[in-house]
């Protein structure tokens, strides 16, 4: 019953985080040129720099150890031409929710690594990736606001209220992994480098691009910074 709450627990609050990110991203009254720029390309590499922890840290190790080398090829180019298949089809829709996309496309799958991480006793692992969703969540949440607020007829509160209801597909997901995927090790494997691979790829087509900035060199720094509390929460979970 604790693993249960626990997995509740962590992936709402890591689901939370996309809400929070939209309520950032809606206050363009104080200081919007600001916002506009430095600012959001920060929290732009922040995320992308978390999303590379998760991935260097957690998805990738754990999904290796469990898997033959020529199954991790297969899993994590699957996760990126699958990804590239998404951005391309999101493209052709001609749809302002591309950013929207990305986001659930990792948070779910790493909702779903989360539980059966914990079904199997890796409480480190869950904890961690928990926090570098929630790292992640936040920033994504940011700029799928902002995108869908620039080409979309909702509203802000419409668009902060679906946040919070896709929130909830964390805590499905999780429990969704920890009662069926438990007796699973190798498929939670190839969940993990399947997401992994397209989280790489979304960071190199989406994320980096948006991080430049021309004549400024603070926003780059946001992804190392995103990166560092990857390797301190790795730290702090495996040495505990």
């Amino acid at each position: 019953m604790f693993e249960v709450m626990m997995i509740l627990g962590l992936t709402l609050v890591a689901g939370m985080a996309m809400p929070l990110g939209a309520l950032v991203g809606c206050k363009e009254h104080i200081h919007p040129d600001w916002l506009e720029n430095e600012f959001r390309h920060s929290v732009v590499a922040f995320g992308g720099g978390a999303l590379l922890s998760a991935v260097a840290l957690v998805l990738v190790p754990e999904g290796a150890s469990h898997l033959d080398m020529t199954t991790v090829a297969l899993c994590f180019c699957g996760g990126g031409l699958t990804f590239m298949a998404l951005d391309v089809l999101l493209y052709k829709l001609n749809t302002p929710a591309s950013q929207l996309a990305a986001m659930l496309s990792d948070f779910i799958p790493e909702s779903l690594a989360l539980g059966a991480a914990l079904a199997l006793g890796g409480t480190g692992s869950a904890l961690l990736l928990a926090g570098l969703m929630a790292l992640q969540n936040m920033p994504e949440g940011f700029n799928a606001y902002r995108e869908l607020g620039a080409t979309s007829r909702y509203s802000g509160r419409k668009i902060i209220t679906l946040f919070a209801m896709m929130a909830l597909l964390g805590p499905v997901a999780g429990l969704s992994g920890y009662i069926w995927l438990a007796d699973s090790p190798t498929l939670v494997a190839g969940i993990m480098l399947f997401a992994a691979g397209g989280i790489l790829y979304s960071v190199f087509q989406d994320i980096a691009p948006q991080a430049v900035l021309e004549k400024h060199w603070a926003p780059p720094m946001g992804a190392v910074l995103g990166f560092v509390l990857g390797i301190i929460g790795h730290m702090l979970t495996t040495h505990a």
